[in-house]
């Protein structure tokens, strides 16, 4: 069952993909109505499950579970990935590949291989204050406070 994002709880479960490139006005409503349909129809062993979602920043694609509600089963986490692979390929777009890195450059938003992200910080092109997204985050909460943050206090702080 799809509810508004806000609603959830901060307990409820993220997901969070991001987009190797920003998305179109035009594309953004169609991924909108793609996911209203798919979280309408999300499923767990028969049982609805309640979830929502948010599109940030025209590149990231961030859906949130209430697993109090119902939790998600290997087949439901399964049918999400397989959405987000419909999506790749419809798109042509990298959303699953969580050995890339983003971070705000000004106003732009930045993408790039994990690697290059190291030398960048090897090179002070990058650094403590730059602001990354943390996509490791687990539930809204986290999400919330600790997604968007200085590479300080995140995982990316270790290249600094």
């Amino acid at each position: 069952m799809l509810v508004n994002f806000e609603s959830l709880s901060d307990t409820a479960r993220v997901w969070i993909y991001q987009a190797n490139r920003s998305f179109s006005e035009e594309e953004l409503v169609e991924i909108s109505a793609a996911l209203d349909r798919f979280i309408s129809e999300w499923t767990a062993h028969g049982s609805d499950l309640k979830a929502g979602y948010e599109l940030k920043y025209k590149r990231f694609i961030i859906i949130a579970l209430d697993q109090d509600f119902a939790s998600a089963s290997g087949c439901s986490i399964d049918a999400s990935v397989h959405f987000i692979q419909q999506l790749e390929k419809k798109y042509d777009v990298v959303l699953l590949d969580k050995m890339n890195v983003s971070y705000k450059q000004g106003i732009h938003i930045a993408y790039k291989p994990l690697g290059d992200f190291k030398k960048m910080a090897k090179d002070k092109a990058v650094s403590k204050n730059t602001i990354v997204f943390n996509n490791l985050v687990t539930n809204k909460y986290e999400y919330i406070n600790n997604w968007e943050v200085p590479a300080s206090d995140s995982w990316h702080g270790r290249f600094l």
